[in-house]
């Protein structure tokens, strides 16, 4: 991935420079601001407030490290004087309906929220004469899956079957298009990014899969959870893995323009491959519990039986590659929930487990 010096590189890049991060409040976007504000970036942040309890955003008190904007990305208006007012040189956007199944519940707000929302987002930065470097968070869904089991590369053809696969897809052709039509003779360089299943720790959200293994362990009935696609393979990955891969993106893109423009996977290696049911068995066994959970019964929405990303280019051009195996981000995120009671070691997990992770990109 990267050498020592090359890490060094990277955090002096970021000192400075003003970020925008849509989204911030999220899962995702909590470990992208943070890791931003420990390299010394300027970090902006658009979201909705945070309406879950317990949320990674208020448990690490993110309030006091970035300047923090509530609203909601449909609201264009808004969008555009946020962007205005703080006038970012890069923009990531994470903010989204990210949920399968509440996509089924609302398709409508699905879409407004994925594609509308988008569109304000690359307005915005389209009008701000500040914004030099675009990224927009899409996932590794957005691909049409014929249930091949094949890993899609980035010229692969975009799809989806459920509201939320079709809306990231959307935005996706639409971001691209926005690039190509406006934004590259403003000298705007822009990115999409798509990354596998992502865990870690500060996922609380409804209807994950680790949020569920959490409040079986924590309520000590493990038999509680219900796996409702036991045999689905998913790509894991820790979420510092694509985090990283967005953050070189943007820097090489800010650096070297638009030829590091287009679309990015940043999926994990082979032997993350697995089943649901493999990866809840080695998570109940960091807390020395074994899975006796049943499977979902009645209707489910659908979901691929595969899903599985080829990041042979940011491998071959960026020099992105994983640095966790399997294991290793099961114990990971393990280990920041095992220390979620103590809001101090919170904080400090958080904060070591990124200054690791930086650690280990410079030794592989």
């Amino acid at each position: 991935m990267l050498s020592n010096k090359g890490a060094i590189a990277m955090n002096a890049f970021w000192n400075g420079k003003k970020v925008l991060v849509t989204g911030h409040t999220g899962f995702k976007g909590s470990w992208l601001s943070l890791w931003l504000h420990q390299m010394g970036a300027e970090v902006i942040g658009f979201s909705l407030y945070p309406d879950q309890k317990p949320n990674m955003f208020e448990a690490l008190k993110m309030n006091q490290l970035v300047n923090s904007i509530y609203g909601n990305i449909c609201d264009r208006d808004k969008v555009i004087e946020v962007m205005n007012v703080c006038k970012p040189e890069i923009v990531f956007h994470l903010a989204a309906q990210a949920l399968v199944r509440d996509s089924y519940e609302n398709p409508f707000d699905t879409y407004q929220t994925n594609v509308m929302g988008t569109l304000n987002v690359l307005e915005a930065a389209r009008q701000s004469g500040s914004v030099r470097t675009f990224i927009s968070v899409t996932s590794d869904k957005c691909y049409e899956n014929t249930g091949e089991r094949k890993k899609f590369v980035e010229t692969d053809p975009l799809g989806g079957f459920d509201p939320y696969s079709s809306s990231k897809a959307c935005a996706d052709i639409l971001t691209s298009s926005y690039y190509n039509s406006f934004l590259k003779d403003e000298n705007i360089h822009v990115a999409t990014v798509r990354a596998g299943n992502v865990i870690g720790g500060g996922d609380w959200a409804k209807d994950r899969l680790v949020p569920d293994l959490i409040k079986s362990i924590t309520s000590g009935r493990p038999e509680s959870v219900v796996i409702r696609n036991p045999n689905a393979v998913r790509p894991w990955q820790h979420v510092l893995e694509p985090i990283s891969g967005y953050l070189i993106v943007a820097r090489e893109m800010h650096v070297k323009g638009g030829e590091i423009s287009g679309a990015w996977n940043f999926g994990p290696g082979d032997q993350s491959f697995v089943t649901v049911e493999t990866l809840v068995k080695m998570f109940y066994s960091q807390f020395n519990m074994e899975y006796r959970g049943g499977v979902g019964v009645g209707h489910n929405p659908y979901e691929a039986q595969w899903l599985g990303l080829d990041s042979s280019k940011a491998k071959r051009r960026i020099g992105w590659r994983p640095v966790l195996n399997l294991s290793e981000t099961v114990e990971w995120t393990s280990n920041w929930y095992k220390t979620n009671k103590d809001l101090l070691a919170l904080r400090n997990t958080t904060h070591s487990q990124i200054s690791q992770y930086q650690k280990l990109v410079g030794e592989r």
